[in-house]
């Protein structure tokens, strides 16, 4: 069986370079929204790097602290926290709190759709949330030998 260790500098340098994926992202994404316009690819990149680093370390910090302590290190885990996490955080975002909070008047079947349309979204942005996972994972930790 592998075991994996971190050391505290790398699990800041994992932040960093899970924020920097992040950042790409959403670089990517403003790219798609305005075209190649410097100022905006910058600030949006700057703005991925911010909000992703804020996540993994709300979201992704305690459940990867409590992955650590109980031995699951590989990266599949890194890869299921990830996208598990990620798959969460955008679901109940657009399902106002999973239904727990006051939605707009619609029928059975708007509703519906919305759910349809949410759980879609939210995949495919787990894909990325899972890669961020797996980039910080295999700057974090390292084979024991």
């Amino acid at each position: 069986m592998r075991t994996y260790e971190a050391s505290l500098d790398r699990a800041g340098l994992a932040l960093g370079a899970g924020g920097l994926v992040g950042g790409v992202f959403a670089a990517a994404l403003v790219s798609v929204g305005s075209g190649l316009a410097p100022l905006e690819l910058l600030v949006g990149f700057v703005i991925g790097v911010l909000i992703t680093t804020m996540a993994a370390v709300a979201i992704g910090g305690p459940v990867g602290l409590l992955c650590h302590a109980i031995g699951w290190r590989g990266p599949g885990v890194a890869v299921a926290v990830g996208g598990l996490a990620g798959f969460a955080l955008f679901l109940g975002g657009q399902t106002y709190g999973f239904g727990l909070f006051d939605m707009p008047v619609s029928d059975t079947q708007t509703l519906l759709f919305r759910w349809m349309s949410a759980v879609a979204t939210s995949l495919i942005l787990a894909l990325v949330a899972a890669l961020i996972g797996w980039t910080m994972w295999r700057v974090a930790y390292r084979r024991v030998r």
